[in-house]
């Protein structure tokens, strides 16, 4: 007789039973279980605007390249130039195909001269290790995984600085006002040893840090009481996803894909032609084209939201377009979006329609972000 075998666990935070505690509601994202929100998603949107929120980002991937040639098999590997990244700061990269699409993007950190760590889409953190390690073959460098072994804790808002100095030896409080975007350091948070990046996905100012995963209870404990009178609260995926809409921030799988290509999606601007990398033949000769679409903004003049997947179409119906994120922005009370569109309708100012079940709705093309702080 065949033996039934039991369904693969589904991948847990190390900050479950917090999230328990809390009485999250718990969701599945990118294979994982991870809290869509703790009370309301728009109480928690508005904290991480005016105040701070405190996020679970263990989910996503942390991939580290080290070796002698860790930095020319990056290079090699994606479409930017990680050679001339500083010591202690980080970009932001593609890892496209060889038909110039977008496998996923993702944040790299340099610690070393020599070590790299790459942080990765949840969804995608397999199947880019698989890629990094092929692509990194050629080279005297060593691909490994760390992600099970690391937490993710985001700190973000405007009173980030202030929650976390509080939590820093005296000697550090300084270095956390000074790090400057897109930086990292090794700093001591509530007892920890962490990697303090200033990076985030929310257009606030705020920081992310990075422990060992068994560590990681203790300081989500103790950032939360130390934050919660400056206005810190636990945030969940739903406000993060409309806060980096408001920011215009693309989320891979929606407005990134291996169907889109980098200068489509508006990213031309991280990618280094002057380099050979896996996939630089094709962007060149795209590069060099008109484009057929472009990822642009949508600003709704009503009220109805726009949904992914929903049509985008001109005055005679025809369709011109596709939303790919779409909300009612809690800061701003209007409908916004990111969509693709012919490109002679990516101008801003054109008036376009989005089909919101059946009825066609208003919508002007903006330039993203629709929010700055």
């Amino acid at each position: 007789m065949p033996t039934s075998t039991s369904p693969e666990p589904v991948p847990t935070s190390p900050l479950h039973a917090e999230h328990a505690a809390l009485g999250a509601v718990l969701t599945s994202f990118a294979g994982w279980r991870m809290p869509l929100r703790y009370d309301s998603e728009l109480a928690e949107h508005r904290a991480v605007r005016t105040a701070a929120g405190l996020f679970d980002l263990s989910h996503m991937g942390e991939i580290e390249v080290s070796g002698p040639q860790a930095a020319a098999a990056l290079d090699h590997a994606l479409v930017g130039d990680l050679s001339a990244v500083g010591i202690g700061r980080a970009r932001y990269s593609l890892l496209c195909s060889t038909e110039g699409t977008v496998l996923d993007d993702l944040v790299v950190y340099r610690l070393a001269p020599d070590r790299f760590l790459a942080v990765v889409n949840a969804g995608n953190t397999a199947a880019d290790l698989t890629e990094l390690t092929r692509r990194a073959a050629g080279f005297d460098a060593t691909v490994t995984d760390r992600s099970a072994a690391t937490a993710l804790i985001a700190v973000q808002g405007p009173r980030s600085v202030e929650i976390l100095r509080g939590l820093v030896p005296s000697g550090q409080a300084d270095v956390v006002a000074a790090l400057l975007y897109y930086a990292a350091t090794p700093a001591t948070v509530a007892g920890h040893e962490v990697l303090l990046a200033r990076t985030g996905y929310t257009g606030e100012d705020g920081f992310e840090l990075y422990l060992p995963a068994a560590r990681a209870p203790a300081l989500w404990r103790r950032l939360l009481a130390t934050g919660r009178p400056a206005g810190l609260v636990p945030a969940g995926l739903a406000c993060r996803d409309t806060l980096r809409l408001e920011a215009g921030m693309p989320l891979h799988g929606q407005e990134l894909s291996s169907t889109i290509d980098p200068y489509s999606a508006g990213l031309g601007r991280v990618v280094r032609l002057g380099k050979p990398f896996v996939g630089r033949d094709a962007l060149a000769l795209l590069a060099g084209r008109e484009l057929e679409r472009r990822l642009v903004g949508l600003r709704g003049t009503g009220r109805r939201a726009a949904r992914t997947g929903y049509l985008v179409v001109a005055e005679d119906g025809s369709v011109v377009g596709r939303v790919t994120s779409g909300a009612l922005s809690p800061t701003l009370g209007h409908p916004i979006a990111l969509g693709y569109v012919d490109a002679a309708r990516a101008a801003p100012g054109t008036e376009v329609a989005v089909d919101v079940r059946g009825r066609p709705e208003p919508y002007v093309v903006v330039t993203p972000p629709f929010y700055r702080r």
